[in-house]
């Protein structure tokens, strides 16, 4: 493994990070130094999250990135390699279909097939293009944004395509995790918890609580290796 890079050497990719849970995680990485690329599928909004989180004083950079998309993700893996040589911090966050109206037994499988192709595979197909630049350097750190209701011994009905989604997720998390083991590159599926954002709706608790989580995964030591695991609030839930 490759020594741990100091935190200012440090390039981040967060999916979806134009609002809600995305810009708050960019915010917390920013805010140590890390370099941030804010990625959003639509180009002015990306700038407008950017040139917000610079005026606090992070070094952010816009990205257009929509993750269902093969073509936005090989370019933007060329673009990584041109313009910086690496990526350290991959945060799966992209995600989308809370169908909290829908049951297992009646869902729309085209609403079924939209939430694995943003949550399952969208986060598959941008870890698989970022891999190399973190192998290259025996270094990484990946963060799927799950949730709790994703595990298999959650309870309701409620949510089936997003449920069925995060639990895939959280199956991938595992066994990249089992593959990657002792490359220096660590993997966990991190559940934010109910958050006050434009998905999770009001009544959460405060989005930077959801967050700090996740740049906790997205910024763990080398020693002791943390890989594989399901956190809340860095405290490991069950699967």
């Amino acid at each position: 493994m490759a020594a741990e890079p100091v935190l200012a050497q440090r390039i981040a990719l967060v999916s979806g990070g134009n609002r809600g849970l995305g810009f708050e995680v960019s915010r917390q990485l920013a805010a140590q130094g890390i370099t941030v690329l804010l990625g959003a599928r639509h180009s002015l909004r990306g700038e407008q999250a950017a040139r917000t989180l610079r005026r606090e004083g992070g070094v952010v950079v816009p990205v257009s990135l929509d993750v269902t998309s093969a073509q936005d993700v090989a370019e933007l893996a060329a673009r990584i390699q041109g313009e910086f040589g690496r990526l350290d911090i991959l945060i799966n966050n992209a995600g989308a279909y809370f169908d909290i109206d829908d049951q297992p037994s009646s869902v729309s499988l085209d609403l079924v097939r939209q939430a694995l192709e943003t949550n399952l595979l969208g986060a598959w197909r941008l870890t698989e293009a970022m891999l190399p630049l973190m192998q290259r350097h025996g270094y990484g750190r990946i963060v799927n944004v799950s949730s709790g209701c994703g595990a298999i011994a959650s309870e309701g009905s409620d949510c089936p395509a997003y449920r069925v989604s995060k639990a895939a997720l959280n199956s991938h998390t595992r066994m990249l995790a089992a593959e990657l083991a002792g490359s220096g590159i660590l993997i966990n599926a991190v559940c934010p918890g109910w958050v006050a954002t434009d998905m999770g709706g009001h009544g959460g608790r405060p989005v930077a609580e959801g967050a700090a989580g996740i740049v906790w995964a997205a910024t763990l030591p080398s020693r002791p290796s943390i890989s594989g695991g399901f956190f809340r609030d860095r405290q490991r839930i069950d699967w």
